[in-house]
Parts: C-alpha cells; structure tokens; sequence
C-alpha cells in the first residue's frame, strides 16, 4: 500500500503527534509500505527531515501556546494531490482538530480513506463530558464530576476534594490540576481555561492506574501506570524516559483482567469507536475500577502504552500498524 502518515498539527500534543507520526512512518516502511510523512503545518517531509524529529523527541513540558504554528495547513490538504494518490491516511494526530473530529470530517467529505474512529465517534471521545454521559448510560462506572462554572462551596458538598481539574476536550494531562483544597480551586480552573472554553471538576479516584488497547474489537493486554515522581501519570511522566513504571501485563487476577477487558470494549463500543483506542482505568481501594477516558488516536511510538498492550499479546509494532491501515482499506472498499 502508498500510505500517508498525518502528523503534527498545532494543538498542545503537537510534539507527541510529531513523535508519533514518525515511528508510525518507520514501522510502515517496515512492514513493507510505500509512505509519505506529511506534518499538517509544513506539508510532505523528507527522510532527513523525518530523521531529524525522530531524534528530538518530546520535551519534557508541552509547547507554549505561543509557540505553536499558527494554523495547519489546510490549504496543503486541501488543494494538494499528495493525500489523493495514497491508498490511506494514517492519522498520528493528538488533541486539536486532528482528534474532535475535524479532520475525520473532512476526510469524509473528501472521499479520503483514513485510521480510527470516525468524526462522531471522535468527537464523543474528546468532549469529556459526553463521554463519561455516554459511560453512565452504557453502564461503564466513572467518576462524578461537575462543570464550570462551580463554587468551591458546591464541588466541597457534591464532590468533596481532593478535585481533578482539567479542560474539558484536551489530553496529555495539559492543563490538568490536582486540587487538594478550596482555596485552590480558582486558580486551576484558571489554567485549565488557557486550554480549552469548557473546563471539568471531577471527583479524584485515588488508587492504581490501569490501562486497556482495543485493536480489531479485541481488548489487548492489561497494563498498569506507575508514576515514579507524580501523584498522577502526567505529562512529564507519560513522555520522558524512566517518568513512570508500565507494566504489561498488569498484575491482576484472571478474573480481574477479564473484567477490566469488558469495560473497556464496553466504552469504546459506547463512544461509537471503530478500529483501535486506548482505554484508561483507575482502580480505587475498595478494588472497584473507574473508566477515565478514552484515547482515539492514543501515542503511536514503539514504547506508547497501546503498542505495549499489543506487544503483550504478541503482535509487534509494524503489524498493529499495518492492520490498522488494512482495517481503513477494507471500509473503503
């Protein structure tokens, strides 16, 4: 197959997306693919320049806003043949337009093969306070949150603290806040607002963090977050070598496991998802698991935690690569 990999964009996971997108363009060639890495702010790359974000890796804290591209260049995928002449779009986009929805949309219209999940199942999955509306009615437990704005006074009676404050359609923690008090709340309200117009006060689950891969309609293997130098699997500990112990599989009964698996296809079947998602959990003291989210277009490098959870039931990188595209092939035909 000739498959482009889109990557980059100007949301805050610009740098993830990048990380990404290149690895993904690796493991296609890999599986023997003929592939074009197309970064959406400056258009079709060349192996040197492929090479050259491979090795800058992602930075230990997201990008400035101030920092990023200005805009995608939609002029690029609209007017250019290159996304025309491929059999597939591989779609290695984080946050933004590349994953509400915006991007599969026009892909739709366009009549453009592309991965994952379509534009209303992209769109739940982003908008946090849809998807955990969606869990509820599909019977998948998830924590209780409220929206902003709120009081302080009214997060203390229906919530209780400590709080998770966090924008409402982002990810990669970016953000995010942990709010142990009151008088805290404001200000992490404040930040997340930077981020997003919609901001989310949810109860926090103390306990384990576990984490599901769905490929094919099939829950992968169970793995476990532990962070090394943060109360929460932030960004600093999702993307820096040593940030955190990921261990697949988790260390769980049998019964557990099997479990957890069926929450997890249950969310991603409730959010309207096709093809592939990373579903994450938290496991509370009295061995209960609560679903946070799940991720459309989870991190796609070698080490990510849904190729792990692939690796762990013995499919490598390039093929869970490769199926991916197949799966967006055989839709089109």
């Amino acid at each position: 197959m000739k498959i482009a990999v889109l990557f980059g964009g100007n949301s805050s996971e610009r740098d993830v997306s990048v990380a990404s997108g290149v690895q993904v363009a690796r493991g296609l060639q890999e599986a023997g693919h003929e592939v074009l890495a197309f970064d959406t702010a400056r258009g079709a790359l060349s192996s040197a320049e492929q090479q050259r974000l491979l090795a800058n890796g992602v930075a230990p804290l997201p990008p400035a806003l101030e920092n990023l591209p200005a805009s995608a260049a939609t002029t690029a995928l609209v007017t250019g043949k290159e996304l025309r002449e491929v059999d597939v779009v591989f779609l290695a986009l984080h946050g933004g337009t590349g994953e509400d929805g915006t991007i599969q949309a026009f892909f739709d219209l366009a009549g453009i093969p592309y991965t994952g999940s379509g534009h209303l199942g992209s769109a739940n999955a982003m908008d946090k306070d849809i998807a955990k509306r969606l869990f509820r009615a599909a019977g998948v437990p998830t924590a209780e949150w409220l929206m902003a704005p709120v009081t302080a006074g009214e997060v203390g009676s229906r919530l209780g603290y400590p709080v998770v404050v966090k924008p409402n359609k982002q990810g990669s923690t970016i953000g995010l806040s942990v709010v142990g008090t009151a008088e805290e709340l404001a200000a992490a309200i404040e930040l997340a607002r930077r981020y997003d117009d919609e901001v989310m006060v949810e109860q926090f689950i103390a306990g384990r963090e576990f984490t599901v891969g769905i490929l094919q309609d099939r829950a992968l293997a169970v793995g476990e977050i532990i962070p090394n130098n943060a109360a929460i699997f932030d960004y600093e500990s999702k993307y820096q070598i040593g940030g955190a112990q990921e261990i697949f599989p988790a260390d769980l009964t049998p019964d557990e496991t099997a479990s957890l698996q069926n929450q997890a296809l249950n969310a991603h079947h409730a959010l309207k998802l096709r093809d592939y998602s990373r579903v994450d959990f938290r496991r509370d003291e009295q061995g209960k698991f609560w679903c946070l989210e799940v991720n459309t277009l989870p991190g796609m490098t070698a080490t990510s935690l849904l190729p792990q959870s692939a690796q762990a039931v013995g499919i490598s990188f390039p093929e869970q690569c490769d199926r991916i595209c197949k799966l967006a092939l055989g839709r089109s035909r």
